[in-house]
């Protein structure tokens, strides 16, 4: 999806004019005109800050083909998660029943 498109839908989805986003996001309502129809395409900061404006964030993934993880930084989000699991309450309650397939069949 274009910068363009996300400014527009995520206008519309706010239900928002031009002029009332350009006032949230502090720009004027030309750029987001501009930035609308393609004339002109923000910053990515710019971009994030309008989308804000909206009420919706905007997260960037940048995947690389043949790039392969660092395996330390593998290795800490692994150790994060298991930290995570180890400061949650444990729950060992003996009436807690899993079902299985043949339960959820019938």
């Amino acid at each position: 999806m274009t910068a363009s498109e996300l400014i527009r839908r995520s206008r519309a989805w706010a239900g928002l004019s031009q002029r009332q986003l350009a006032e949230r996001a502090g720009t004027s309502g030309p750029a987001i005109s501009f930035y609308e129809t393609g004339e002109r395409v923000p910053r990515l900061d710019t971009l994030e800050r309008i989308i804000g404006a909206t009420g919706a964030e905007l997260t960037v993934a940048v995947h690389l083909d043949g790039c392969r993880p660092d395996p330390k930084d593998t290795a800490r989000r692994l150790r994060d998660v298991l930290d995570l699991a180890e400061a949650l309450p444990q729950r060992h309650d003996p009436e807690l029943r899993y079902p299985v397939l043949r339960d959820l069949l019938g």
